[in-house]
């Protein structure tokens, strides 16, 4: 059973919203007990190629929640994105809220903030951001409780915030039939990578699991929700009893053939800045491409 404390009683309202650019899904969840929400895991749209910026996706985002009449409370990173940039600020100058990631955003300001030759300017002591999150740290969105749970691998960053019965995973986990995300970023782990899983999977079998991507695998429709069940019995990289050793090898194995995000290099200057482009000594949005730095 999970070392943390529950009440899946409460069952929030969840909407997603998926960017095709990015396979991305950002998530409004809503307390059932009042008009409170929060916004999981944003996307701004980037015209990589012509340098343009948009907030399209983020405009539905902030449509709905000004239609239904709610108040965001919470904007939340699950980790500092690798392949789409946040559009956290934006969605809060006009609705609110607090932005908050893991406490471990500390080590990936510290290691990206050498790769992009960043200068003292850039603090790497998360004051980017309005909330730092420990392991086992419990906010409030309305009535409802929600809760953090670091699970580095993926990034040494990563949480997966539970809600009542849901918990959002980030890129922790996929949907079973697509496994797990790559370990093999700076501060990248895939034996803690695992370690983390296995906590995901100590939560109880009913608990409903929502995932930051799905790609489609093998042509199906793109989905984002399954189970903790689901993914013990299912999950091709982990489920079914896999151990440590099997994960580590495949993982190990598997992220040295794959290619770096097309959109790395602007997702994590803006993501370890809390959804901020940086700016040039004249005050002008721009971007750095590092050579043979990743």
């Amino acid at each position: 059973m999970s070392e943390y404390a529950l009440n899946l009683t409460v069952q929030p309202e969840v909407t997603a919203f998926f960017d095709e650019a990015t396979n991305t899904i950002s998530y409004v969840v809503k307390d059932p007990a009042s008009n409170s929400c929060a916004v999981i895991d944003s996307v701004m749209d980037i015209d990589y190629a012509a340098g343009r910026l948009a907030y399209d996706h983020a405009d539905r985002i902030n449509a709905f929640i000004s239609d239904n009449g709610l108040a965001l409370e919470w904007i939340i990173e699950t980790h500092v994105h690798a392949d789409h940039l946040s559009a956290a600020p934006y969605i809060q100058e006009k609705l609110g809220g607090k932005i908050g990631i893991g406490d471990k955003i500390l080590i990936v300001q510290d290691t990206f903030g050498k790769v992009f030759n960043e200068g003292t300017e850039f603090r790497r002591d998360g004051s980017q951001f309005d909330a730092l999150f420990k392991d086992g740290d419990t906010y409030s969105i309305g009535s409802m409780q929600a809760l953090a749970i670091h699970t580095p691998g993926h990034t040494p960053a990563c949480m997966v915030h539970v809600m009542g019965n849901v918990a959002f995973v980030g890129d922790t986990l996929f949907m079973p039939d697509a496994g797990s995300a790559r370990a093999d970023f700076p501060g990248g782990d895939a034996g803690t990578l695992y370690d983390s899983i296995q906590k995901v999977l100590t939560l109880p079998d009913e608990m409903r699991l929502f995932m930051c991507h799905d790609y489609g695998p093998n042509g199906r429709d793109i989905r984002w929700e399954t189970s903790v069940g689901e993914e013990k019995q299912h999950n091709i990289h982990v489920g079914n009893g896999k151990s440590r050793e099997e994960f580590v090898k495949f993982r190990s194995e598997r992220d040295a053939t794959l290619g770096m995000p097309t959109l790395i290099l602007p997702s994590l200057q803006v993501n370890m800045r809390a959804g901020e482009v940086p700016r040039d000594d004249d005050g002008n949005p721009m971007l750095k491409v590092p050579i043979n730095q990743l």
